[in-house]
C-alpha cells in the first residue's frame, strides 16, 4: 500500500469525471481505482484498503450521503472526501456529520485536490503505524495510554473530557470536524446540540494549550462548521 503516493477509490456515476481524476491523479503517482456507485464502492472494500475515498455527493442509487455512512463503518482508518457542487455550508455539515472527513467544491484546481489527498494519505498512514501511541503536532504531545498532556515537554493539566476532546481532535488533525459529531463522540447522542457546552470546553483547553488563547495556533475555529486541529507539518 506504501509503495504509491497513495491509493484511492474514486466514487462518482459520472464516467467522464472518473476518468478525469483517474488521470490526473495516477499521472501524481497515486494508486486509483473507480466505482461507478457507492454500491460498487461496498463490493470493492469487501475485498481490498484504500487510504482515501473520493465520493460523489450526488449520485442516482444509494446516493452520497447514504454511501458515506455505510462506506465510514466499512472502513473506518480510511479518509472519505466528499466531492459537492453545492457551496451550501448545510450539505458540508451533513456530509461531514455522516462520517466525511473533509470537502471539496466542484470546480476544483488540481493543486487544491493533490493537497488535501496527500494531506489524507499522511493522516491515515500515520494513524495505521501508531494507532494507539503518542500524538505530537507542533509542541503539543498526546499520550493516549497514559492519558497526558505535554505542551513544549511540561505537563499541561488537562480533565478528562478535555483530555477526550483533545485526542479526538489531534487524532483528526487538519480536518474539520463539526460541533455534532465532536459531542456525539466525545459526551455522547444526547448532548448533540449543546454547542455552548462544547464552547466551553474549547476556551478551557486554549487557555491551557495555546500561547495567545484568543488568536489559537493548535484549535483551529472552522466557521459555521466546527473545529479542527492544526495539520501536522505546518508551520
Amino acid at each position: 500500500m506504501n509503495g504509491s503516493a497513495g491509493t484511492i477509490l474514486v466514487v462518482d456515476d459520472q464516467p467522464a469525471i472518473r476518468q478525469a481524476l483517474k488521470t490526473t491523479l495516477s499521472g501524481l503517482g497515486f494508486g486509483v481505482t473507480e466505482a461507478a456507485s457507492g454500491e460498487e464502492a461496498l463490493d470493492l472494500l469487501s475485498g481490498r484498503q484504500f487510504e482515501v475515498l473520493l465520493l460523489d455527493i450526488n449520485m442516482p442509487g444509494m446516493g452520497g450521503m447514504q454511501a458515506c455512512r455505510e462506506l465510514r463503518r466499512a472502513a473506518p482508518g480510511m479518509a472519505i472526501l466528499m466531492l459537492t457542487v453545492r457551496e451550501g455550508q448545510d450539505e458540508k455539515v451533513e456530509a461531514l456529520d455522516a462520517g466525511a472527513d473533509d470537502y471539496i467544491t466542484k470546480p476544483f484546481h488540481i493543486k487544491e485536490l493533490a493537497a488535501r489527498v496527500r494531506s489524507s494519505v499522511r493522516r491515515v498512514r500515520a494513524g495505521a503505524m501508531s494507532p494507539g501511541g503518542t500524538i505530537l503536532i507542533g509542541d503539543v504531545e498526546l499520550d493516549p495510554a497514559k492519558r497526558m498532556v505535554r505542551k513544549s515537554g511540561k505537563l499541561i493539566h488537562v480533565t478528562p473530557k478535555e483530555f477526550d476532546l483533545l485526542h479526538y481532535l489531534m487524532m483528526q488533525a487538519g480536518m474539520p470536524v463539526t460541533h455534532a459529531r465532536l459531542l456525539n463522540a466525545v459526551w455522547g447522542p444526547e448532548y448533540g446540540s449543546e454547542l455552548e457546552y462544547l464552547r466551553t470546553f474549547v476556551r478551557q483547553l486554549r487557555v491551557k494549550i495555546e500561547d495567545e488563547p484568543a488568536n489559537p495556533t493548535y484549535l483551529l475555529t472552522r466557521a459555521h462548521v466546527g473545529y479542527s486541529f492544526r495539520e501536522p507539518g505546518t508551520e
